[in-house]
């Protein structure tokens, strides 16, 4: 394998969320430009079967040592254990993670937070976990920063991730982190799922299954991402879905866990990253498609984004092709 694949090692506990082991498996092995970028390796303690409550065990190929060669270490959810009930871990398990600690990225998906929190490696930082869990973790560690409402946290090199669907927009932003929007949505439509939504966007929806038709945001959204480049106003959206701008500001969010502004705001920023990567467009011509108006507002949206100028952005991520 080349030496430029990323190993991404995924350390399975007893009691594991099934979805949560095989999402960085199916997700990160998606992932090709056009050959694959990441190898998936999985472990356990002794590298012992572990169990799940779906009625099955796994048996992974490697033991903890092999977190030690991993450039990126991924803790699944558990549903029972030590770091849920006393917030303690198993010394094995303990000392492994801290001897990649600022080595190797750590990313935990659900209550995989409350593993790493018993390390001690979450204490002062911001993490999230699943909201349903948020109490327990919050009086378990007081000196974690939680966040319970947002869908993942990125701090560099610790990030933490809500439940289930949330793993997977995690590993997607670490793809598109690692190597541009192009892959990460080539990845996300190999994958059939959505290649983008804002780490900020609630966990919680209210309204999780579809509304009948006349009565969804849907419309105006498709409407909003076709004409991305045009001003608009709260007024206006609300006109195009045929609703009060109280009903469609209630509806959106409902719908999408965001408001209709910072949801634009998130798709322009996406569109203006795919535009930098993949054209030799001027920042100013890009602005202006993407919304922004000019290059000032784009360049403070972008770095607030991803803490970088569109010239540094364009020269991390610009695509061979482009380049040539």
């Amino acid at each position: 394998m080349p030496p430029t694949v990323h190993r991404v090692a995924v350390l399975a506990l007893d009691d594991f969320a099934t979805l949560d082991l095989g999402v960085p498996g199916q997700v990160f092995w998606a992932a090709c430009d056009p050959g694959p970028l990441y190898e998936v390796v999985t472990c356990s303690p002794g590298g012992r079967p572990v169990r799940s409550q779906a009625g099955y065990s796994v048996v992974p190929d490697h033991d903890l040592s092999v977190l030690a060669t991993a450039d990126t270490v991924v803790v699944p959810g558990i549903h029972s254990g030590t770091p849920l009930e006393d917030g303690t871990l198993d010394e094995e398990v303990r000392a492994a993670l801290w001897d990649v600690a600022g080595r190797a990225r750590l990313i935990s998906i659900c209550t995989g937070a409350f593993v790493l929190a018993a390390t001690g490696l979450l204490d002062g930082r911001p993490a999230t976990t699943h909201w349903r869990n948020a109490a327990e973790f919050s009086a378990l560690f007081p000196r974690v920063l939680l966040d319970p409402d947002v869908l993942f946290i990125d701090d560099g090199d610790v990030l933490t991730s809500a439940g289930v669907a949330a793993g997977i927009d995690l590993c997607l932003h670490v793809i598109r982190r690692d190597h541009g929007s192009e892959v990460a949505n080539r990845t996300a439509r190999r994958c059939v799922t959505p290649p983008f939504r804002e780490g900020g966007q609630a966990q919680y929806i209210e309204r999780p299954l579809p509304d009948p038709v006349g009565t969804t945001t849907a419309p105006t959204r498709a409407w909003m991402l076709e004409n991305l480049e045009e001003p608009v106003n709260l007024a206006a959206l609300a006109a195009h879905a045929r609703m009060s701008v109280r009903t469609f500001t209630r509806r959106f969010r409902e719908e999408t866990g965001l408001s209709p502004a910072r949801w634009l705001a998130g798709q322009r920023i996406a569109h203006a990253r795919h535009l930098l990567e993949t054209t030799d467009l001027p920042v100013d011509a890009i602005a202006r498609k993407a919304g922004f108006g000019s290059a000032v507002s784009l360049r403070q949206h972008l770095h607030a984004a991803v803490g970088v100028s569109p010239l540094v952005y364009r020269q991390t991520f610009r695509t061979p092709a482009v380049l040539g």
